[in-house]
């Protein structure tokens, strides 16, 4: 290999050479910034939606919140196949491979999306009931959805570019792709909200809105600056297909778990009344804004565990996974700490009052460490999905969220109420975080002794990540 090629090879392949603890931080702080910036805009929505002083507002945001999270997590599944397969690509090499898979995943990425967003959009009031909803506070998440869920395949499109420029290790773009769509909403939401004074649909507005900034900064990164976004004919999306659906359909199996989880606490937590309710929807918020870094986690070790897979450097994947548990651990335990130091101006910045504050400040001093093991779940589901294991992830997501859930937060709540409730779902992440992560190293091992390693990029493609572009001619997205 040539000075000229192993250059351009390095370009591609970014994290097969160099420090994993680095590629780890660096992917993972530039991933967290863009992602906190939604969640805390998120919050602050539902922070300017508690000053109209509505309670009923505040539950139904908290249940929208549970509908959205399920049709989201549908583009979080398949937003992980473009992912693994494009890093996949570039960790052998084909750039030209790795492009067409990107294009090829937005096409199907629009349209299963669409897809959902038909299906579900009719049927979003009964839907709602069942979570609990009744009542005005039924009505106003009902609306508050009618008008966000037609923007899903926009925000679904948005995460797939992410995802692919998360593949090529461009963690900065990545990060520009969500921190575009909070900042718009950031500024939209106050001024929709209480500049218009269209209150609640203002927040559905301005979340549509936000999600075409996002959608605009994710194309220009992944195809304008990268070029990594080259539509493939008829027979070549075809032949796409199968991979992308071999991944991205356990992965989605395994992302509807978690709204599964959550739509069982919910139900359970509104059977205490709206002011639970309202808790409940401000754990929500903060949850993601606290530990958004573990979930960016979650989707920066992907990329560098699938460039290391194409290349076979089998050596660095169990140095890549050591290094994303000790991140882990001394991230939650800090925030915890701070969670629970500052438990009581957290309640108030919401104005949280009764079984509302109660609730909050108990998620703050107690179930906010259950993300010690959370974050092992995320991770080891991460390496399952780009390691070919995804029927391992989907089997520990949906182990969580049913076992993990249902007998925990059931017994949770027949004893202590609400925050019993809560407990439980903390509680019920401990058996399956440390199951998850020992099954993990398990299946690197035997990655390791199926195939020699190699010390540089690989020149044999793995039979099983072999291209799905056997042919056909592309054309580029303009």
């Amino acid at each position: 290999m040539t000075g000229q090629e192993s250059e351009t090879r390095a370009k591609q392949a970014v994290f097969v050479t160099g420090s994993t603890m680095r590629h780890v931080v660096v992917m993972t702080a530039t991933g967290s910034i863009g992602l906190v910036a939604i969640f805390a805009v998120d919050a602050l929505n539902l922070f300017y939606i508690s000053l109209l002083g509505v309670k009923e507002l505040a539950a139904a945001v908290g249940f929208a919140g549970t509908l959205m999270f399920f049709t989201v997590s549908v583009s979080i599944g398949l937003t992980i196949a473009t992912s693994a397969l494009t890093a996949r690509a570039l960790g052998r090499g084909s750039r030209d491979e790795a492009a067409r898979m990107g294009g090829a995943s937005m096409v199907l990425m629009g349209g299963v999306s669409a897809l959902l967003a038909a299906v579900v959009w009719p049927f979003l009031g009964p839907l709602l009931a069942l979570l609990g909803a009744e009542g005005e506070t039924l009505a106003l998440a009902t609306r508050f959805l009618q008008i966000v869920i037609p923007s899903l395949p926009v925000v679904a499109l948005g995460m797939c570019a992410s995802g692919i420029l998360r593949a090529a290790g461009d963690a900065r773009r990545a990060m520009y792709v969500t921190l575009v769509g909070g900042i718009a909403a950031a500024i939209l939401d106050p001024l929709l909200i209480f500049g218009f004074g269209l209150g609640l649909d203002g927040a559905a507005i301005s979340t549509v809105l936000s999600r075409f900034f996002l959608l605009f900064a994710g194309i220009y990164g992944a195809n304008a600056i990268h070029r990594l976004m080259r539509l493939p004919n008829a027979a070549g999306l075809r032949a796409c297909a199968r991979p992308f659906f071999a991944i991205g359909f356990p992965a989605v199996l395994t992302q509807i778990a978690t709204p599964v989880g959550n739509a069982y606490v919910t139900v359970q937590i509104a059977s205490f009344g709206d002011e639970a309710v309202a808790g409940w929807a401000i754990v929500g918020r903060i949850m993601p804004v606290a530990f958004g870094t573990i979930f960016a986690l979650s989707g920066a070790v992907g990329p560098i565990l699938g460039q290391n897979y194409g290349a076979r450097r089998y050596d660095r994947l169990t140095s890549i996974m050591r290094d994303s548990l000790i991140f882990t651990l001394v991230y939650v335990c800090v925030v915890w700490a701070l969670l629970a130091l500052f438990r009581h101006p957290i309640a108030g910045l919401f104005n949280a009052e009764g079984e509302t504050r109660a609730l909050v400040e108990f998620f703050c001093l107690f179930v906010a460490g259950s993300f010690l093991f959370n974050g092992a779940l995320f991770v080891a589901n991460a390496a399952f999905n780009n390691l070919g294991y995804p029927a391992l992830s989907t089997l520990f997501n949906w182990g969580r969220s049913t076992l993990g859930v249902i007998p925990f937060v059931w017994a949770g709540a027949a004893w202590y109420g609400a925050q019993g409730a809560l407990g439980g779902w903390g509680l019920g992440a401990v058996i399956f975080g440390v199951a998850a992560i020992l099954t993990c190293f398990r299946v690197i091992r035997n990655i390791a002794d199926r195939e020699p390693p190699t010390d540089g990029p690989a020149t044999m493609v793995p039979p099983a990540a072999q291209s799905p572009f056997s042919s056909g001619k592309a054309a580029t997205v303009s």
